[in-house]
């Protein structure tokens, strides 16, 4: 069953209850927040989400772009002269995390202002990307109903919460990534992409859904692109999707 949800709270353990709703964070035997743990789901029969079982697969280009920026760091930050090499290297690592840092910020900051105009707060402090997302995807499926922010549950044993989508005819999945391109750039969507929709519409209980990656850039306001998967791609999907799940299942010993 799924269910909108207000919550806003850290997706960091990315678990949820068997009726869809998010349980990031539980409360301690001390009385305070904690994050949601894998004993803490063996406990409340809690599912794991998508990104949750699609982290136990590997991702050559993000490890690529991790290998850069601590090369990059290393390059920019010599080795102090009373430095011990084990503090330096801690400099190092540390530093090649901060841009990173940056762009999640500011991705979470575009993402932000376009949930908020589907829940009717406005354009937010990126109106250039809301409206150029608007006016992306009224032109590709014209003036729909769409409905932000919708957490599920599958009885297969995984849960999640979509960015967008409509109910109208078969429907329609979105999913937003934010990142860095200009608008020569050729923009392609990647496994991880596909398999989280096609898990996602099948989450949805909207088997045969169009779904379509909205690419939104950090660095050029108002350049957004969408990426549409065709329906073989995405049967491909939800068949590595499942063979992920029942790895990690398995490898958890927990469903």
């Amino acid at each position: 069953m799924t269910t909108q949800n207000e919550i806003r709270a850290s997706e960091s353990q990315h678990w949820y209850d068997r009726l869809g709703n998010p349980m990031y964070t539980v409360i301690g035997k001390n009385g305070k927040e904690r994050n949601t743990t894998l004993r803490d789901a063996r406990t409340m029969n809690l599912v794991p989400s998508v990104t949750t079982i699609l982290n136990v697969a590997a991702k050559p280009a993000l490890n690529i772009w991790i290998q850069r920026q601590v090369l990059m760091a290393a390059l920019t930050l010599p080795k102090r002269p009373d430095e011990s090499e084990e503090d330096w290297i801690s400099r190092i690592m540390q530093d090649s995390k901060e841009e990173g840092k940056e762009a999640a910020n500011r991705g979470t900051e575009i993402h932000a202002s376009i949930q908020g105009y589907f829940e009717g707060k406005g354009y937010g402090n990126h109106p250039d990307h809301v409206q150029s997302f608007e006016d992306l995807i009224t032109e590709n499926y014209g003036r729909q109903t769409w409905i932000p922010e919708m957490s599920f549950a599958n009885e297969l044993g995984f849960g999640g919460k979509t960015d967008l989508h409509t109910t109208a005819g078969h429907g329609v999945v979105i999913d937003v990534k934010t990142k860095e391109f200009d608008k020569d750039d050729k923009i392609v969507g990647y496994d991880e992409h596909l398999m989280q929709l096609a898990a996602y519409r099948m989450g949805l209980r909207l088997p045969h859904a169009e779904c379509a990656n909205a690419f939104v850039s950090r660095t050029v306001p108002g350049l957004v692109v969408l990426h549409k998967w065709t329906e073989e791609e995405l049967k491909k999907g939800w068949l590595m999707f499942t063979n992920l799940l029942q790895f990690w299942q398995t490898k958890n010993g927990h469903k």
